[in-house]
C-alpha cells in the first residue's frame, strides 16, 4: 500500500503542488476504469514576500485552477491516459447559472465541488477522485525525490517565471522544476507549450522512479512515500484502499502504457468581452477524445482525435519568412501560407544544377523542414550568421510547390505515449522528442 500511495501522490504533486482532496464517499465508481481530476491551484495565500520572490510567484493569485489533468486508469489496470485541460478553455459552468468563462474560473466560483461538476459537464465523464495541489508542495516533493530532469531543444527564457534554460538536458531542484512547468511567456500565445512541459515532467519522474527502483520493494516504497507525504495531505473521503488500487497499477505500468494528450483546440484566441482571450475546444476531436476515455480505449493512434493530414509540417508557414529567387515559386509558396519576398529580379541567369536549396541560420531546423516540405526534393543548408529569413535558391530540377498542412494540436498537444515524450524517453538523451521546437 505504501507503493500505491507513492504513485498517486506523485501525480498529485507533479502538477505543481501540495494538497489532496478526495470527493465525497457517495460518488459511485466509473463503469469503465477510474477517473482522477488533478488540479493545481494558483493561490499565494500563506506565502511570505520572501517565499513569493524565491518561487517567482509574485503578484496576486487568482484563486483559480492553474493546471488541470484528468487521469484515466483503465479497468484492466494496463493503461493510464493523462489528458490536460488548458486553463483558458471556454466552457459553461455547472452551477445552473448559464454563465460561460474560462474553465479555471470554476474554482473561484465554487471551489473543488464546482470544478469537478464543470469538468464532468464538459467531458461527459464521471470523476471518481479529486487531487488538489499548490506551489510549495511541488517544490518540496521534487526536492524530496532528488530533483527532476529538464530538457529543451532551444533556449527557454521567461523572466516572469525566473526560467533561463539552455538547450540540452539539466538536473533541477524543486524550485527550478517549478519555474519550468509554470513558464508561460516563451511559447506561442496560449498554454499548450507549458502544458506539454508539465506532461513531460510527470512522465520523466515516473520513469525515473521506476528505473531507480524507488517502488521496487517495501522498504524503498516506504522511504519514497514518507518523503512525498511530507508535502501532501489527504482527507477521509479517498480511502487507503482507493490509493492502493490506483497506485499499485501506476507503479507497474511501462512508459508505452502511459499516454499524455491535450484537449484538441479549434480556436486558439477566441475573444470574449469581459473574459479575454480563450480557447475553444474542437467539437469533433474533443468529443472523440472523451468518448475514447469513456469507453476505456487508448487515445493514441485514434485519427478521430488527431487526424494526420498529408504533408504535415512541424511549424506554421505563416510565421516563416522566406526570400525566393523564382517568381513562379514565390507566388506558389505565398499561396501555401508562407511569408514570401520575391527576389527573382536579382536571381542568377544560370540556375544551379539540382533541386531547390533552402539556406537558413542555425537553430531554424524545423522552419527549414517546413519550407522544404513544400518543395519536393529540396536540399537544406545551415549557414552560420544567416539572418532571420530563409533563402530559397531554385535549381534546374524544381518540382513545383506542394501544399503543406500545419496543425497546432499536432505540434503542441498530440496524444503520445511516455516512451516518446520525455527527456528520458528511449533514444532521446539530449532533447525532448515532442514540443519546445520552433
Amino acid at each position: 500500500m505504501l507503493r500505491t500511495a507513492t504513485a498517486v501522490a506523485l501525480l498529485a504533486t507533479l502538477v505543481s503542488g501540495a494538497a489532496w482532496a478526495g470527493l465525497p464517499a457517495d460518488r459511485s465508481p466509473t463503469i469503465r476504469g477510474t477517473n482522477i481530476l488533478v488540479a493545481g491551484v494558483d493561490s499565494r495565500a500563506g506565502l511570505s514576500k520572501a517565499e513569493k520572490n524565491r518561487l517567482h510567484v509574485g503578484g496576486k493569485g487568482c484563486n483559480c485552477t492553474d493546471v488541470m489533468m484528468l487521469v484515466h486508469l483503465s479497468e484492466d489496470r494496463r493503461r493510464v491516459s493523462v489528458v490536460s485541460l488548458p486553463r483558458d478553455s471556454y466552457v459553461e459552468y455547472a452551477d445552473g447559472s448559464g454563465v460561460r468563462g474560462k474553465i479555471n474560473g470554476a474554482y473561484a466560483r465554487g471551489g473543488q465541488a464546482l470544478t469537478v461538476k464543470t469538468v464532468e459537464k464538459v467531458t461527459g465523464l464521471h470523476v471518481d477522485h479529486y487531487l488538489e495541489t499548490g506551489f510549495t508542495g511541488f517544490e518540496q516533493a521534487v526536492n524530496g525525490l532528488g530533483g527532476a530532469t529538464l530538457c529543451t531543444a532551444r533556449h527557454l527564457k521567461d523572466e516572469n517565471a525566473g526560467l533561463d534554460l539552455t538547450p540540452g538536458m539539466h538536473h533541477a531542484d524543486g524550485n527550478g522544476a517549478l519555474r519550468y512547468v509554470r513558464a508561460r511567456h516563451i511559447e506561442r500565445p496560449g498554454d499548450l507549450g507549458r502544458v506539454r512541459r508539465q506532461q513531460r515532467t510527470v512522465s520523466d519522474l515516473l520513469t525515473r522512479l521506476t528505473a531507480e527502483r524507488a517502488l521496487a520493494d517495501p522498504a524503498a516504497a516506504a522511504q519514497t512515500t514518507a518523503t512525498l507525504l511530507k508535502s501532501v495531505r489527504t482527507d477521509g473521503h479517498t480511502s487507503v484502499a482507493d490509493l492502493a488500487g490506483i497506485g499499485l497499477a501506476l507503479a507497474r505500468l511501462r512508459p508505452e502504457q502511459t499516454e499524455f494528450a491535450t484537449v484538441p483546440i479549434q480556436h486558439f484566441d477566441h475573444r470574449v468581452p469581459g473574459v479575454g482571450s480563450t480557447l475553444l475546444w474542437h467539437p469533433a476531436r474533443s468529443q472523440a477524445l472523451w468518448k475514447a476515455v469513456a469507453e476505456d480505449r487508448p487515445v493514441t493512434g485514434d485519427r478521430r482525435i488527431q487526424p494526420v493530414p498529408d504533408n504535415l509540417v512541424p511549424n506554421n508557414p505563416a510565421g516563416i519568412k522566406a526570400r525566393v529567387d523564382d517568381a513562379k515559386t514565390a507566388t506558389a509558396l505565398k499561396a501555401a501560407g508562407f511569408v514570401v519576398t520575391d527576389t527573382s529580379a536579382t536571381a542568377p541567369e544560370v540556375r544551379p544544377d539540382g533541386p531547390a536549396l533552402v539556406r537558413y541560420a542555425p537553430g531554424r531546423e524545423t522552419d527549414a523542414a517546413t519550407l522544404a516540405a513544400a518543395l519536393p526534393g529540396a536540399r537544406r543548408q545551415v549557414v552560420p550568421g544567416h539572418d532571420a529569413f530563409l533563402d530559397v535558391v531554385v535549381g534546374t530540377r524544381q518540382g513545383g510547390v506542394r501544399k503543406v498542412a500545419y496543425d497546432r494540436n499536432v505540434a503542441e498537444g498530440a496524444p503520445v505515449t511516455s516512451d516518446r515524450l520525455g527527456c528520458l524517453a528511449a533514444g532521446n538523451r539530449h532533447a525532448p522528442a515532442i514540443a519546445d521546437r520552433r
